[in-house]
């Protein structure tokens, strides 16, 4: 990752949890920095396209003082391969995912998330907290928020 990034796209399978959640805690802390970076997130299935993140994401981010406005699930275009800096996913089945459709000369983009990660060093997927409870979702939080901080530290 030697190169310049200015844009980061987050990626997971329905674009309605642990994308989104990392899309809303980066753009805090991007624009609490004011940095000059863009970013956005998507999903390797089209399942949720145009839907807004799942309710149980946004009440735990909002409550520590992420906003989910403004954000709605979109399917990983071709364009995006070209267009993002950094390509970010969430798990390794959407890391195969995401090789499988980039064009080779785009693939070192591509990277798991949680490898910017700087405090959980036993986790090197965020799990999907969907199907699970509540604690899942705070989980999902604590790893975001570590791999946004460890990832902005490598960009500044």
């Amino acid at each position: 990752m030697g190169n310049v990034i200015n844009a980061v796209l987050f990626v997971c399978l329905g674009n309605i949890c642990r994308s989104p959640t990392a899309h809303a805690v980066f753009r805090s802390k991007v624009k609490s920095l004011n940095l000059p970076i863009s970013y956005d997130s998507a999903g390797t299935a089209s399942y949720h396209i145009g839907a807004t993140p799942d309710k149980r994401s946004a009440q735990h981010g909002k409550k520590r003082g992420y906003d989910f406005s403004e954000l709605y699930a979109r399917a990983v275009s071709t364009e995006d391969f070209e267009t993002f800096d950094l390509i970010l996913a969430m798990d390794k089945s959407n890391y195969d995912d995401l090789m499988n459709e980039c064009p080779e000369h785009f693939q070192h983009k591509i990277h798991l998330f949680l490898d910017f990660a700087e405090n959980y060093p036993d986790h090197q997927e965020v799990p999907d907290p969907y199907y699970g409870g509540e604690e899942g979702f705070e989980l999902v939080l604590d790893l975001v928020e570590d791999a946004c901080n460890g990832l902005i530290n490598k960009i500044k």
